[in-house]
């Protein structure tokens, strides 16, 4: 499947990221754990490089843009921010969401695999950028608050994903969550390779349901989960215990075996699987 999908960027432009993105996502899906290490690091280094019409890139030179995400972003993490909050962002990208939370709490600790895109930003006094090799979060344990990431463990080696969820519940104060906010599997792919193939093969090397990221939550130690719907006039928060996951995971399994395009239009329903935000409880 080929579409030209409505944006600034040419078709040409697209399948050239596309086969760039496919290329380095085989490299990380094939890597050992030891290579890992460094992997993550040096194959995003390398797209940015590679593809410097990359929304991320454009995003970071384009205020307006970086203005409506942020504030987008800010409708929920509101809800939990206070001044004594120390706070945990993963998979920061051009660090405008984190340097706007910096403004309205203690301490803020910014976690990526590159710093391609932030090499020229100046951070103030309470704010710490933090390179990672994608599964390490190097802040003192039992201090964070609130850790907060968005669209970032699909990005991870599903080898790694467990292993970053454990670090950072051990890097959360008693009490401390984690918003998670990473799209569903059953409405994807939501990388570069939704314009050609139906399952994600970019940068999003496991995309997960509701079900599937409970359970590891879980594994990783987390007491509660709960998921939440977040939208500018409606905020709801529903427990994942046994009753409700049932039933989220008889959902997500019907759909499962719908057609393609059904599943994909059914899921993208806004208050169904377009996305998912799932909260943790230390």
């Amino acid at each position: 499947m080929k579409t030209n999908p409505n944006t600034s960027r040419s078709f040409a432009q697209i399948e050239s990221h596309y086969q760039i993105e496919k290329r380095l996502a085989e490299r990380l899906k094939k890597s050992t754990a030891r290579e890992r290490k460094y992997l993550y690091t040096q194959l995003y280094d390398e797209l940015y490089q590679k593809v410097p019409d990359h929304p991320q890139i454009i995003r970071s030179i384009s205020s307006d843009i970086q203005n409506w995400i942020v504030n987008q972003r800010l409708l929920l993490l509101n809800r939990f921010l206070t001044p004594q909050t120390h706070y945990l962002e993963l998979g920061v990208g051009d660090c405008s969401l984190a340097l706007e939370v910096a403004r309205k709490v203690k301490q803020v600790y910014a976690v990526d695999v590159s710093r391609e895109i932030t090499k020229t930003l100046q951070f103030p006094d309470n704010f710490e950028f933090i390179l990672s090799d994608g599964c390490s979060v190097d802040v003192p344990k039992n201090s964070i608050d609130i850790a907060y990431s968005h669209q970032l463990m699909e990005h991870l080696h599903p080898e790694d994903a467990l292993v970053q969820l454990q670090n950072i519940y051990h890097a959360l104060a008693p009490n401390g969550i984690y918003i998670c906010i990473t799209p569903n599997r059953l409405s994807g792919p939501h990388d570069i390779s939704k314009h050609f193939d139906e399952v994600a093969t970019g940068f999003h090397l496991k995309e997960y349901t509701v079900t599937e990221l409970r359970e590891m939550f879980l594994e990783a130690g987390f007491r509660q989960v709960f998921w939440i719907k977040n939208k500018p006039r409606i905020y709801f928060k529903i427990p994942l215990n046994g009753l409700t996951n049932t039933c989220v995971k008889i959902a997500e399994t019907l759909l499962e075996f719908c057609p393609y395009f059904l599943r994909k239009s059914v899921a993208n329903t806004p208050l169904l699987f377009r996305g998912m935000t799932v909260i943790g409880v230390k």
